[in-house]
């Protein structure tokens, strides 16, 4: 899918900046729309230039990163760059792309592109059909038609996702995989599964069984998963 992807990088140090617009003109699929050296540069540029990703540093004069994602709403998709690796939940909680630590590698930046190219990939699939989306994997990107799918399993910053033909590994949340994957064809029986109610095959104690797969069902969520599968009646017989 040919996208291109909007981007603006606040960071209050020159060094960090030029190293950040450097890294975002080797890939094609960035555009810088702007540089900033704090939140009130940002908050103007803002208003005068859309943007689909912020690059955004944490330690900054005036207002840090974090608070003015705390305190805005509407914002676009941010990708954190910062020197301090205990921010990094907190910046999780705020539902960014990834988590840069300085000093950032062109190498650790590209997977963080490519997770951004991911997710806006994601938001541009057909919205009438909402049959399938792509993916990237590799060098490429992959159809995924949702009808083929059996689960989707969390791999740290990947996701594994199974059909009956083949096993393609993306660089993605499963929280960023739900927002397309919504219910009532998909069960989250486990914080680090999605699965297609009507692929499974039978249930056993805390395990589904798809195929030759086995997927871990939550203690804590059996009967509530159980339910939603029998009243759907999307068990297979």
């Amino acid at each position: 899918m040919n996208i291109k992807i909007k981007c603006i990088i606040v960071d209050d140090e020159p060094f960090a900046r030029k190293g950040l617009s450097g890294y975002v003109e080797k890939l094609d699929f960035l555009e810088l729309a702007g540089v900033c050296e704090n939140i009130v540069e940002l908050n103007s540029l803002l208003k005068q230039q859309p943007a689909n990703l912020l690059f955004l540093d944490i330690e900054m004069p005036l207002i840090t990163g974090i608070d003015f994602l705390k305190h805005t709403k509407e914002l676009p998709k941010v990708i954190l760059t910062t020197a301090y690796e205990q921010y990094a939940l907190k910046g999780y909680e705020l539902d960014v792309l990834d988590y840069l630590l300085k000093p950032i590698s062109f190498e650790r930046f590209l997977q963080a592109a490519n997770k951004a190219h991911a997710w806006f990939c994601l938001q541009h699939a057909n919205p009438v059909q909402q049959d399938y989306f792509f993916v990237k994997a590799d060098s490429r990107l992959e159809k995924i038609n949702f009808e083929d799918i059996l689960f989707v399993e969390a791999l740290e910053n990947y996701v594994a996702i199974y059909t009956d033909q083949r096993k393609i590994i993306t660089h993605l949340t499963l929280k960023m995989l739900q927002e397309k994957l919504t219910p009532p064809g998909f069960l989250y029986p486990h914080k680090s599964y999605i699965v297609a109610m009507n692929k499974i095959d039978s249930i056993e104690g805390n395990i589904l069984h798809i195929m030759q797969h086995e997927v871990p069902v939550s203690k804590y969520q059996k009967e509530e998963i159980m339910e939603k599968i029998i009243n759907n009646r999307l068990l297979k017989r």
